[in-house]
C-alpha cells in the first residue's frame, strides 16, 4: 500500500490547496462524462473540463508541480514543460495570445483521492493530454500525447532546439538501418498521414496490421526498437515504465510491429506507428513543413483506466449502484 499513500498525497495537498470554489470546479464524480473526452488542439478552440493554470496561485502551482512529478518520470515532468514552453515561441511567431497561452493548461479530478480507492485526473491543453486512473495505488497512464509545435525552433535564441527529438531520431534509425527487404516490409505506404489517425477516440481498436515485426529484425535493429519504445514508456515514473517493459517482452513482443508511412530523411513528412496486441503508438510529423509532432500511446485494453475500473466493479458490490 506505500504506494498508495505515496500517491494519494501530493493529489490530496493539490485539492487541499483550492478554495471551496476552486475545487468545485477542479473535482467532479468519477462518472463525469468529460472524463474520458480529450483533445490536444489549443484550449481556446477545445474548452477543457477541470481549472487552468491561469486560475492558481504559486502556492497551488507549486503543489500541482509535485502532483505531476510524482505520476511522471523526471524524463517525463521534463518533456512537458518543454511543450508548455513551445507556446511562449508560438506566441511570439503569432502574437496570439488568446490561442497561444503557456497558463492554458487544465487539471481535472474525478472521484476523491481522499476516500475512494478509485478516482482519476488529467492534465491537458495544447500538445499534452496526461490521464492518469487510480485504483488502490495502481496507476494507468492513458492515453498519453505529446506534441511539438516547433518541433526544431527555427530562429531566435533557443534556434535548433528540438523537442520529442529522441521519438523522430530513434524511428529515423530504425527504418534507415532496415535492407532493401525489410523496408519493402516496414514502409506500409509512400505519403504520410497529415495526423495521428486514432486523432482523439475515446476507444481505440487495434489498427490493420501493417510493418515489420519485431521478430524480423536483426539484433542490432531491435535494440533501436526497444529504446525507441523505451523512450515513450519514459515518461512513466520508471519502475512502472520497467514493469510494462517487462510484461511486453514477455507477452507480446514477437508480434510487435513497427509500420513506416513517407519520407525516411528529416525535414519532409514521415509517419511511423508501432503496433502491440496491448497498446499503440503514433508518431505524425507532416504539419508545418514536417516541424510539427503529435505523439500517442494509447492501450486498447488500459485507456482511462478501463482495465482497472472493470477489476474495481469485480471486487466490489458497487456495480450494484452503478
Amino acid at each position: 500500500m506505500a504506494f498508495g499513500l505515496l500517491t494519494n498525497k501530493p493529489a490530496v495537498d493539490f485539492l487541499k490547496s483550492l478554495t471551496q470554489a476552486q475545487r468545485n470546479k477542479t473535482q467532479m464524480p468519477f462518472i463525469d462524462e468529460s472524463r474520458i473526452l480529450w483533445h490536444y488542439v489549443p484550449s481556446s478552440m477545445f474548452p477543457r473540463a477541470g481549472i487552468q493554470l491561469n486560475e492558481l496561485d504559486s502556492n497551488q502551482k507549486s503543489k500541482l508541480d509535485e502532483l505531476l512529478k510524482t505520476f511522471l518520470s523526471e524524463t517525463g515532468y521534463n518533456k512537458t514543460m518543454k511543450i508548455i514552453d513551445l507556446e511562449n515561441i508560438l506566441l511570439e511567431i503569432s502574437g496570439d495570445s488568446i490561442m497561444r497561452n503557456p497558463e492554458n493548461y487544465s487539471v481535472a479530478f474525478y472521484g476523491n483521492p481522499e476516500k475512494d480507492s478509485l478516482w482519476a485526473f488529467s492534465f491537458e491543453g495544447h500538445h499534452i493530454s496526461l490521464n492518469f486512473t487510480i485504483h488502490n495505488g495502481k496507476v494507468e497512464i492513458a492515453p498519453r500525447f505529446l506534441g511539438a509545435n516547433p518541433a526544431r525552433i527555427l530562429s531566435g535564441p533557443r534556434e535548433g532546439e528540438r523537442t520529442l527529438q529522441k521519438e523522430e531520431d530513434l524511428g529515423f534509425e530504425l527504418i534507415n538501418s532496415l535492407s532493401e527487404e525489410q523496408r519493402k516490409m516496414a514502409i506500409f505506404q509512400k505519403k504520410p498521414f497529415f495526423d495521428i489517425v486514432t486523432g482523439k477516440s475515446t476507444e481505440v481498436e487495434p489498427l490493420s496490421p501493417v510493418g515489420i515485426m519485431y521478430g524480423q529484425l536483426t539484433r542490432n535493429q531491435q535494440l533501436v526498437f526497444l529504446k525507441l519504445l523505451d523512450e515513450y514508456l519514459s515518461t512513466m515514473p520508471p519502475e512502472q515504465a520497467a514493469k510494462r517493459m517487462n510484461s511486453i517482452k514477455d507477452e507480446e513482443i514477437n508480434e510487435v510491429r513497427f509500420g513506416w508511412a513517407g519520407a525516411t530523411v528529416l525535414g519532409e513528412g514521415h509517419y511511423y506507428r508501432i503496433q502491440g496486441k496491448s497498446f499503440l503508438i503514433e508518431f505524425d510529423n507532416v504539419q508545418n513543413e514536417a516541424n510539427h509532432i503529435h505523439t500517442v500511446w494509447r492501450d486498447f485494453d488500459g485507456d482511462f483506466g478501463r482495465d482497472i475500473i472493470r477489476e474495481h466493479y469485480k471486487n466490489s458490490d458497487h456495480h450494484k449502484h452503478e
